[in-house]
């Protein structure tokens, strides 16, 4: 895929999910969030800058963790991920957090400015992610730290059918390269092409869970990836999607709930 159109398909998917992505995923991220946060070791006072920031799960815990003092700028490249988070900041009086639209491989920011860069769960949906990471490492100041999450292994996510489930339906994929950075290695030597040293990976395992299968199939479709593809089908491929996808779950279903496995790789670096 062209990255232009990339580009284009994670900006308006992610518009279109904007509206359900932190009900339906806050709760199945926060393992990650949590070590990627710990792995950070905020202090007071410290400038941060949290790159692919969505609705801002991981800006505002990081706003708290460096105080009025401190300051972070969560970037995304939807419009609507943007607009929700500032909303939530101003309802919040957060006065020390700032969003604006942004593309993670031109962050538009000055060199050597930041403490801290973080990028939770972001990586996997940029075009070159290794040119995402030589912006922030750009961004950060000297002995400065990162710290990032993608997702594990596709044989490790119980749910990685989805993607295949979406693109025999549609003409160009949504994530060609998702999982990549999950494999073994992929993720520390990205960051060191990339600049950083001084890396620590650590890999979690985690569960997804569901309490039925609508509320298993609004995750995946209306509030991940797939969102943009999802809501320009019929209501008959509506359908189809959803019983294929719950087909491929099935095995991880008790009663009426879901307990989807799921793996996380989460590393820290220097400038």
């Amino acid at each position: 895929m062209e990255p232009s159109l990339q580009k284009r398909v994670q900006r308006y998917g992610w518009d279109k999910a904007s509206n359900y992505y932190q009900d339906s995923w806050q709760a199945q991220l926060k393992p990650a969030q949590d070590k990627l946060l710990d792995m950070a070791n905020i202090r007071q006072g410290e400038k941060i800058i949290d790159v692919a920031c969505g609705t801002g799960l991981i800006s505002f815990r990081a706003a708290e963790a460096t105080g009025k003092e401190g300051f972070v700028l969560g970037l995304d490249i939807s419009d609507k991920m943007i607009e929700l988070a500032n909303k939530i900041a101003t309802e919040n009086n957060f006065v020390n957090i700032q969003f604006e639209r942004a593309d993670a491989e031109e962050l538009k920011t000055n060199d050597n400015e930041f403490d801290i860069a973080l990028c939770a769960l972001g990586l996997m949906y940029v075009p070159n992610p290794i040119h995402a990471l030589k912006e922030m490492h750009r961004t950060l100041k000297p002995k400065a730290r990162c710290s990032v999450a993608v997702w594990g292994q596709r044989n490790n996510c119980g749910w990685a059918e989805i993607f295949e489930i979406v693109d025999k339906r549609v003409s160009s994929e949504v994530c060609p390269m998702f999982f990549n950075l999950g494999n073994e290695g992929m993720l520390e030597k990205s960051l060191e092409v990339a600049g950083f040293s001084n890396i620590h990976i650590e890999r979690i395992k985690s569960v997804l869970y569901y309490q039925s299968g609508e509320e298993a199939c609004a995750a995946a479709f209306e509030g991940g990836p797939v969102a943009l593809a999802y809501f320009k089908f019929s209501d008959e491929i509506k359908k189809e999607v959803r019983k294929e996808y719950l087909d491929s779950i099935q095995h991880y279903k008790n009663g009426n709930t879901y307990s989807v496995p799921g793996e996380f790789v989460i590393a820290s670096a220097n400038k």
